[in-house]
C-alpha cells in the first residue's frame, strides 16, 4: 500500500452496500427553528430556552431528483480463478460485502445483484459504484418511468470504487452536483436508492463525521452518516438539503452484514475527478507519494515535541520514491500540504487523491522540533493498470447457443417439422434460462431450420431477440439481450 500501513484483521465487518456473486444487493443544510419566546420573556430567558431543530422537507427534494436515480441490474459470471485469489479466510472475510464470506469455488459462479446509480449527463452517463458492477457481463439500468436501457461500463475504478456507466437515451433527468467543503457534521441528509430491490426508496439522516478514513487502503475520505443504506443502496447518491448531491454511499461498518446505524459515502469531488478521467481516457490516474503513515497520538506528540497530536507521522518511505527524493524520512511529521492542514493521517492519501501524477506537493514537515518545507513530486501508482481496468461486456450479437439441427427421429419425437436442439447455453442465453436439451423452434418469428438461418437472424438483431423454446410439452417465448 501506499500510505497506509496494512491493516490488521477486524472482529467487526466492514462491508460495502451493494450486490455482487449471486446475493441481492458500498448533506442536508442544518434547518434550525428557533423557538421564538412570547413577548413577556426576558432575552435572558429566551437564551436559556433549548432549540427545536426540525428536518428540511424532503418532498421537494424526491420529487424534484429522484428521477434521475436509476436501478441497476447486473449479471454475469465470476470465474473461479478470480473467487480463489479472494482467499478462504474463514466465516467471514471483514471486507467482504455484507459479511458475505469469500471462499474457494472449484468452478465459476454465476453473478446476479442490484445496486443504485444516478444521471450526471442528459447524454446517459451514469455515476455508480464500481463493486455494483464487478464481473458483470449484462448490465440493466432502470429509470423511475420504467424505461430499461442495456448499460456499457465506461471503466471502473477499483480503488476509490466509482463506475461510470453510458446508455443510450437522451434529454434525461440529472442530479445537481455540490460539494463536501460545506458540508457539516450534524446536517441533514437524504439516500435514495433500490435497497433489497425496492426501487427509489428514500432514507434520511445525519452526517456523522468527514474525513473518515477506513482500513481498506483505499485513500478515500469518506463521509459518515446515520442514514440507512442497505443492499441495493450502493451506487446511489446522497443529497444535502438544496438537494445537490454530495456522495455515493459505498459502505456500511456492520456485525451483521446489515445496516447498523453507520454508513458511508465517496465524497462527490473524488467521484467527479474519476469520472472526468474515465470519460476522457478510460482509466484513472492514482498519484503515488511513497510513504507509510500513523496517527499522532498524545504521547507522540510529546515525544516528538508537537504542541497537538496531529499530522501524519512518515514511518516507511518507499526507496526511489517521490517522497524518498524530496527528502522526508521516517519519523518526520507532515502538517500540511499545498497549504491544507494534516490533522490526522488519513488527511494525507485523501488531499493526494484530488492531484494528478507530475503535481508538485507542498509540504510542512516537523522534524527534530522545527518545522521545514519540502516539496515531492507525485507519481504514476505502480498499480495504475489494475486500477483502470474496464468490466467486461457482453459479446454482442452472440447467443451464447451451441445448436445442432433435430434428427429425423428427433422430429418426430417433438412433434415438430423443424427446429435447433441446445447442446450448449451460456452467456446472454444462459442467463436467460435457455437449458441444453431446449428446442428453438424460432427466433424472432423465423422459422429456426439451420444454423446459418439462426445465425444470420441474431446478426440483424439490434437489442434483444425472442426464441420460441419447446422444452419436453411445453412452448414457450424466451427473450434473450444481445447487446
Amino acid at each position: 500500500m501506499d500510505m497506509n500501513r496494512k491493516p490488521s484483521r477486524m472482529l467487526l465487518a466492514l462491508v460495502a452496500a451493494g450486490v455482487v456473486g449471486g446475493a441481492t444487493v458500498r448533506a442536508f443544510d442544518q434547518h434550525v427553528v428557533h423557538a421564538a419566546p412570547p413577548p413577556a420573556v426576558t432575552a435572558a430567558a429566551a437564551a436559556a430556552e433549548p432549540a427545536s431543530i426540525a428536518p428540511p422537507n424532503f418532498t421537494r427534494i424526491t420529487q424534484q431528483w429522484g428521477p434521475a436515480v436509476v436501478n441497476i441490474t447486473v449479471d454475469g459470471v465470476r470465474k473461479a480463478a478470480d473467487a480463489q485469489q479472494d482467499g478462504d479466510d474463514g466465516p467471514m472475510d471483514p471486507f467482504g460485502f455484507f459479511g458475505i464470506p469469500r471462499q474457494m469455488v472449484p468452478h465459476d459462479q454465476a453473478v446476479h445483484g442490484t445496486g443504485s446509480g444516478f444521471i450526471v449527463d442528459p447524454s446517459g452517463v451514469i455515476l455508480t459504484n464500481a463493486h455494483v458492477v464487478k464481473d458483470a457481463q449484462e448490465v440493466t439500468v432502470k429509470l423511475t418511468d420504467r424505461r430499461e436501457f442495456q448499460a456499457k461500463v465506461l471503466g471502473a475504478d477499483a480503488r476509490s470504487d466509482i463506475a461510470v456507466l453510458k446508455i443510450n437515451a437522451k434529454d434525461l433527468p440529472t442530479v445537481r452536483l455540490g460539494n463536501t467543503r460545506d458540508l457539516q457534521v450534524g446536517e441533514w441528509v437524504a439516500a435514495i436508492g433500490s435497497p433489497f430491490g425496492f426501487e427509489n426508496s428514500v432514507t434520511v439522516g445525519v452526517v456523522s463525521a468527514k474525513g473518515r478514513m477506513l482500513p481498506d487502503g483505499s485513500g478515500v475520505n469518506f463521509v459518515q452518516t446515520d442514514v440507512a443504506v442497505n443492499p441495493g443502496n450502493s451506487g446511489g447518491p446522497l443529497f444535502n438539503s438544496r438537494g445537490e448531491v454530495v456522495g455515493i454511499n459505498s459502505q456500511i461498518y456492520s456485525r451483521s452484514g446489515g445496516y447498523q446505524g453507520v454508513s458511508f459515502a465517496i465524497p462527490i469531488e473524488l467521484a467527479q475527478r474519476v469520472q472526468q478521467q474515465i470519460v476522457a481516457t478510460g482509466k484513472v490516474d492514482h498519484p503515488h507519494l511513497g510513504v507509510s503513515v500513523q496517527e499522532v497520538n498524545q504521547a507522540l506528540a510529546d515525544s516528538f515535541g508537537l504542541p497537538k497530536p496531529e499530522g501524519a507521522l512518515v514511518a516507511q518511505v518507499e526507496k526511489g520514491s517521490p517522497a524518498d527524493k524530496s527528502g522526508l524520512k521516517p519519523g518526520d511529521v507532515i502538517q500540511s500540504v499545498n497549504g491544507q492542514a494534516v490533522t490526522s493521517s488519513g488527511d494525507l492519501p485523501a488531499q493526494i487523491a484530488l492531484m494528478k501524477s507530475g503535481d508538485p506537493l507542498q509540504m510542512k514537515v516537523w522534524r527534530k522540533g522545527s518545522a521545514e518545507n519540502l516539496t515531492a513530486k507525485l507519481a504514476p501508482s505502480k498499480d495504475a493498470k489494475e486500477a483502470t481496468a474496464s468490466a467486461a461486456q457482453a459479446s454482442g450479437g452472440k447467443l451464447g447457443l451451441a445448436l445442432r439441427p433435430l434428427q429425423p427421429d428427433e422430429r418426430g419425437q417433438a412433434g415438430v417439422d423443424s427446429g435447433l436442439v441446445v447442446e450448449q447455453a451460456s452467456g446472454a442465453a444462459q442467463r436467460a434460462g435457455v437449458q441444453p436439451g431446449d428446442v428453438v423452434l424460432s427466433i424472432n418469428g423465423v422459422a429456426a431450420k439451420s444454423v446459418d438461418d439462426a445465425r444470420k437472424v441474431v446478426a440483424k438483431a439490434d437489442k434483444s431477440v425472442a426464441l420460441l423454446i419447446q422444452r419436453g410439452d411445453d412452448r414457450i417465448f424466451v427473450p434473450v439481450r444481445i447487446g
